[in-house]
């Protein structure tokens, strides 16, 4: 595979070289005038050009919007399967009977695993600059059940409200009697659906770099360049951050499903470029996924606790976070803010409001008279979830907006080509 692969490399480096003519019989003159192009595209961006921008991003999203249903109509089988299926369900969902109870518990399970699954999409399929759901949303949620857990001491918390409020169970715990692995088991099913998303997220890089393969052409992506290039200058590359990458890909190419499986398993930043090479040499596209899905939404959910902090941060470990925030370590910090010479003690007072505020939540005593004032940890964090938010929203609409610009450009090449 990797002789194939490599000659194939050479007949398309060869017909990159030789189909540009006319105008750009110069191969330095067209790389400049891609960079000049790419340049233009990055500038294009709400704050420097909003009515451009604006314009750009509604015109692709209709260029999307009838990509998609043309695809869908060339589907259309699939998609008459999908709409009776849906009806069936509605119907189920509609008609009173014995039933209901399963429907209404199989509904929740559903939404729930599917907001799971959606925000591991958002953390990992790269639209704008990607939403760090995990920061946001997954890593709270363990926090939570852990502060909870070992306050409690128990994870059988009453359903509902569970899980959209935690509160104590009425039945009698004895002290320290929670466990690491009943905590990891309460926040399982979360925590598989996002890493289960996650790997869905790294499917774009694999299809984009496996139709380039197969249609000899050469996609404007950075990352896809970037892989060529190392292919390209493989013998000569010396730094560390290249021979890293070339790892990787040596890994994927020759180690097939295991090698993918190790990769997804361990926090990685460079899987986008396994994706890539998987792409880019053919890999069947379920051993890429299920080597994936494997690595992603089991294995790494589940590193064994001996993971270093820096490890646990980088690679969105639950269980670093478990321990991070089990009730001892939780007071040790505290203790350790409140230290701090000169500022300590008024950064330590908000903390332990918060925790105080907490435990009373848990055990049913919010109107037992202590004040329910918003604490501003809790604030700051509302509000830092908003703007990062928003910044990702506003990140799809520029890189929405680039692609347009990026399909003129095209269409410029194209007819001075004809020309």
């Amino acid at each position: 595979m990797a002789e194939n692969g490599t000659d194939c490399d050479q007949r398309r480096i060869g017909m990159i070289k030789e189909q540009h003519n006319g105008n750009f019989t110069d191969s330095s003159l067209l790389n400049e005038r891609k960079r000049r192009d790419r340049e233009e595209r990055l500038n294009i961006l709400l704050w420097r050009q909003p009515l451009v921008t604006l314009q750009y991003f509604f015109l692709e999203t209709l260029i999307n919007l009838k990509e998609w249903t043309i695809k869908l109509w060339h589907r259309r089988s699939i998609l008459v399967s999908f709409l009776l299926t849906l009806a069936v369900l509605t119907a189920t969902y509609y008609i009173e009977g014995t039933h209901q109870q399963y429907v209404r518990y199989m509904e929740k399970k559903f939404f729930w695993c599917a907001y799971w699954v959606g925000l591991g999409i958002l953390s990992s399929v790269g639209l704008g600059t990607g939403l760090h759901t995990f920061l946001l949303y997954l890593g709270p949620h363990i926090a939570s059940v852990t502060l909870a857990a070992y306050e409690c001491n128990s994870v059988n918390f009453p359903e509902p409200p569970y899980p959209d409020q935690i509160i104590c169970p009425d039945e009698e715990t004895i002290e320290g009697s929670i466990s690491l692995w009943a905590i990891i088991s309460k926040v399982r099913l979360e925590a598989c659906m996002w890493g289960a998303g996650t790997a869905i997220g790294e499917l774009p890089p694999y299809f984009m770099a496996r139709a380039a393969r197969l249609s000899g052409a050469e996609p404007d992506d950075e990352e896809y360049q970037e892989f060529e290039e190392m292919l390209e200058h493989a013998e000569t590359a010396q730094d560390f951050a290249s021979r890293a990458k070339l790892a990787v890909q040596n890994l994927v190419q020759k180690v097939g499903f295991f090698g993918i499986l190790a990769c997804a398993s361990i926090p990685n930043p460079l899987f986008d470029l396994a994706g890539i090479t998987c792409g880019h040499f053919l890999v069947p596209f379920w051993t890429f996924f299920g080597a994936t899905l494997i690595g992603k939404a089991i294995i790494k959910m589940h590193i064994q606790a001996s993971t270093t902090p820096p490890l646990g941060l980088w690679g969105e470990d639950k269980l670093f976070v478990i321990i991070t925030f089990s009730k001892h370590i939780v007071e040790q910090m505290v203790s350790l803010i409140g230290a701090i010479p000169s500022i300590g003690p008024s950064l330590q007072k908000p903390f332990q409001e918060y925790l105080e505020a907490q435990r009373i939540k848990l055990h049913h005593k919010s109107d037992s008279g202590v004040p329910q004032g918003e604490n501003w940890l809790s604030w700051m964090f509302e509000k830092l979830v908003i703007v990062m938010v928003c910044y990702f929203i506003l990140s799809i609409i520029n890189s929405m907006a680039q692609s347009y610009a990026k399909r003129l450009q095209q269409k410029m090449y194209s007819e001075e080509k004809t020309k």
